[in-house]
């Protein structure tokens, strides 16, 4: 019987495992990236942005591991396998005690960006992925695909002006701070 069980939980270690090498359980071995399941409740926020108006407007809340925290305090940089979830929610305003024109965020998520950094350009024929991580841009009504096809066009526009911060906009994440 314990070899059975040993055996089961080989194979179960050994497909965990598979995905891309052991590299991320939100990758599989083609570079294929999947929204984490619960990372409100798993992961550590961040910090947040606030656009008014256009197309992306809402709070976009930003997540990421804990231990992606603690690498980035110690050296300054995302460590390998690094997963970013930037979720973008709508918002409403309205008066409060604390003011007019207060907004907050609501239930309704328009989508989520997801990076997961790739120290060693794992897949370089996937169009998703290059200059250091992986893109993913995944809508509500299907949240294990990524709608995004090919990183420079779909998603390098928005983060050029912080390339030389590893194309991360880390002013708006105070959590990264010692």
């Amino acid at each position: 019987m314990i070899g059975r069980v040993f055996a089961v939980s080989a194979i179960c270690l050994f497909s965990i495992s598979a995905q891309a090498g052991g590299f991320s359980p939100y990758v599989d071995k083609s570079g294929n990236i999947t929204l984490p399941e619960d990372f409100r409740k798993e992961m550590s926020h961040l910090g947040s942005w606030f656009v008014p108006e256009g197309g992306a407007s809402g709070f976009h809340d930003v997540y990421t591991q804990k231990s992606t925290i603690e690498a980035f305090r110690k050296s300054g940089k995302f460590p390998d396998g690094a997963v970013l979830i930037k979720e973008l929610r709508a918002s409403e305003s309205g008066s409060y005690t604390t003011g007019d024109n207060v907004s907050h965020a609501t239930d309704q998520v328009k989508q989520w960006f997801v990076m997961v950094k790739d120290t060693k350009g794992r897949f370089k024929k996937n169009p998703v992925w290059g200059d250091g991580w992986g893109w993913a841009l995944i809508k509500p009504d299907n949240k294990k695909k990524n709608i995004a096809l090919d990183y420079k066009n779909d998603c390098l526009s928005c983060h050029a002006p912080v390339e030389d911060k590893d194309w991360v906009y880390t002013e708006g994440y105070p959590t990264l701070l010692k």
